[in-house]
This record gives structure tokens, sequence and C-alpha cells, in this order.
């Protein structure tokens, strides 16, 4: 009774709005690409679902970010990292599922492995075989180095840019092991070349259509999760030591304690969203460890307006509908240019991003009629 009044308390009309939203987007698009005929205007193309089901996984990775820096003030440059070690674990269990079906017809070792003479399955891709362990472990493998680097961090009280720093050089450090072909994770090619998923075949519009609407619920959990806590006495306490740790910690709160279990929490839902991530796009390799990426995600949620529940959800499809946009044409070269001058421009003009804006001017609009009203009234004396 206690986790569904926890799970009430964060839902608001508006949050019950946008979980309507996402669930409603997580059926229809997956039937009007499956049922509506291609000659339809309501059919939305197999490769609209793909794309589509992309953005629904970065808007979870973006929400994660914002419950760690928007609500609690914590800067993570690293975010990148769990959301990778979480595709990893998808990706692993997927190339376990290929079997005899390989270029080389191994039934155990992964063809990259063949390649490289490996004679025996590393032990830590043991039990990648079972759906049940994988899931478990697309949670449990960011979640404890999420634990373990929070608990170093955090009680030795680092914070601000540097912490920022260490979060970036975690991600880097991953980078160059993942590199490596000796570590049994497919080197700079990574995991590709997926058959099935669950006995379902990965590329058929079913299982495309499955996976799409497994993103939509996880981004509608992830939001009522973050709705839930923020509204929370726990949150409260999260966004007093955004706002002002030296006095939350003085008040007698132990503040790395709540860094440290909002800081898991986001790294769970960051590998949660690379294990959706993974099978809809084909691949996972190194480069998801780049540290421009997890860059590229806290202005995802600038843009779309960090400390609010939507804005990184919007920032997240927005930004990246921009790429997908930009870089289909000759103005490719020009991405980076276009994403820090928008960087710029909204910490700028709206540091609150487009959300934190839009509920600005709708506050005011309130405020200026509940004055014009207010003068309308009588007085005491008037309506004597």
């Amino acid at each position: 009774m206690s986790l569904v009044r926890f799970f009430a308390n964060g839902l608001d009309r508006r949050a019950g709005l946008v979980i309507a939203i996402l669930i409603a987007v997580g059926v229809a698009v997956p039937l009007l690409n499956i049922l509506a005929p291609p000659s339809s205007p309501f059919h939305v193309p197999t490769y609209a679902v793909s794309l589509v089901g992309k953005y629904l996984t970065y808007a979870l990775l973006a929400v994660s970010v914002n419950l760690v820096w928007g609500f609690c003030g914590i800067l993570s440059l690293g975010h990148g990292a769990f959301f990778a070690l979480g595709g990893y674990a998808m990706g692993m269990y997927l190339m376990r599922q290929i079997g005899t079906r390989g270029v080389y017809g191994d039934p155990v070792l992964p063809d990259f492995m063949v390649f490289l003479n490996w004679k025996e399955l590393p032990l830590t891709w043991y039990g990648f075989d079972m759906f049940w362990y994988a899931a478990l472990m697309v949670v449990l493998v960011p979640g404890v180095l999420a634990f373990a680097f929070g608990w170093f961090a955090f009680r030795s009280r680092v914070t601000g840019v540097y912490l920022s720093i260490i979060t970036q050089a975690l991600t880097y450090a991953l980078l160059l092991a993942f590199f490596r072909n000796n570590l049994g994770f497919g080197g700079n090619n990574g995991l590709t070349d997926f058959k099935d998923i669950l006995g379902f075949n990965v590329q058929s519009a079913g299982t495309r259509g499955a996976l799409f609407a497994a993103s939509a619920l996880a981004l509608a959990l992830g939001f009522l999760i973050s709705g839930a806590l923020v509204s929370s006495r726990f949150g409260k306490v999260l966004i007093a030591v955004r706002d002002a740790e030296s006095r939350t910690r003085f008040l007698g709160y132990r503040v790395e304690n709540y860094k440290l279990v909002v800081f898991v929490l986001s790294a769970a839902m960051a590998g949660v969203a690379g294990a959706l991530y993974v099978p809809q796009v084909g691949i996972i390799n190194p480069s998801e460890f780049a540290p421009a990426n997890s860059i590229e995600i806290v202005i995802w949620v600038a843009v779309g307006g960090r400390g609010t529940l939507v804005g990184p959800m919007v920032g997240a499809v927005l930004v990246n509908f921009a790429k997908t946009w930009f870089t289909s044409g000759a103005l490719a070269p020009y991405w980076l240019f276009v994403l820090g001058g928008l960087f710029v421009a909204v910490t700028l003009f709206l540091p609150s991003g487009i959300v934190g804006a839009l509920s600005g001017l709708t506050g005011r609009e309130r405020r200026v009629r509940a004055g014009r009203v207010g003068r309308a009234l009588p007085g005491p004396q008037a309506a004597e």
C-alpha cells in the first residue's frame, strides 16, 4: 500500500496525461505499422518505428540524467557509460542467441571469439544465454559501478566541476578498456549481427513493434518514478541538496546517502535505456562510451528544461530529430557546430530550457489573469 501511495503522490493530472500519451503512442505506432497498408496515410514505416524507438530510449536516458542533475545538482558527465554497460549486457544476451547461425557456426562462442582464436567462453559471458540473467545484469552492472563510484566520491565530498571531471574520466577509462580485444567484448567492432530476442526474429515487424512499445512503457515508468521521487519527502531533501548542500548538511541530513541512492537509481535507469536501444539499433560498440556522448546527453536535458519532469524527454527527442535531419544531408559536417550553438543559445536566452520557459509564461499569464480578476472584483465597502 505504501508503494502505491508513493507512486500516487507523483501522479497528478499533468503526469497522468504524459503517461497516457506515452502509452497511446507505444500502442498506436506499432499497430499502424503492422495493420495499416503502405498506401494508407496512417501507415508508419518500419524505419520510423526503429528511429522513434531509439528516440524513446534517449528520452529515458535524459530522464535519468535529469534525476541527478536537475533535482540533486550532480552534473554527471559519465552517464553514457551506464547506458553503454546496459547495452552491452543486452548485446551479450543477443550474441548468445545466435548459436550455430553465426559465420563460423560455433554453438557457444560468438564469431569474433572464433576469429580471435578463443578456445572457451570467458567467465564474464556465463549466464547470458538466459534472458532473466541478462535483464538482471542490465540493472545490476551499472548500479554496482555507480554505487562503488558514488560511495568514494560522495563521502570524499567531491562536488562541482571536480565530480564532473571524474565521471568523464570514468567514461573514458571504460572506452579504452572496451576497445581491447583481450577483454572479450568484441573490441572496436563491438557486438552485432543479432538474430533473435526471446525466440523472436529481431528484424521482424512484430518484434520491432514490441521493442517500441517496451521503450514507451519504460519511459512512462521512468517518468512516473522520477515524479513520485521528486514529490516525496526524499525528493524535497534532494532539491535542498541541489540548492544549498552545506545548509542541508548542517541541518543533520546525511547528504552523501541521498546522493548515492539517487545516483544508483539514475544509473540503473540509464542501463535499461541502453538495453532497449541495442536491439532496435542492431549494434553496440565502444563508441557509446565516448565522452562526447555524455556531454550531448546533458545538452538534451538543458535544452528541454533541467529540473522539470517533461523537459528532458522533449529535449532528447527534439535534439535527436534535428541531428537526424542535419546529418542526413549536406549539412552533416556542421552538426556539431549547430549543437554547440544550440546549447549556447539556450544557456543565454532560455536558461530554464524550452519547457521551463513555457511553464514560466503560462504561470505569468495566470498571475496576470488573477490580478485582472482581483481588480475587477468590488471591494468590501462597494460590496455592502
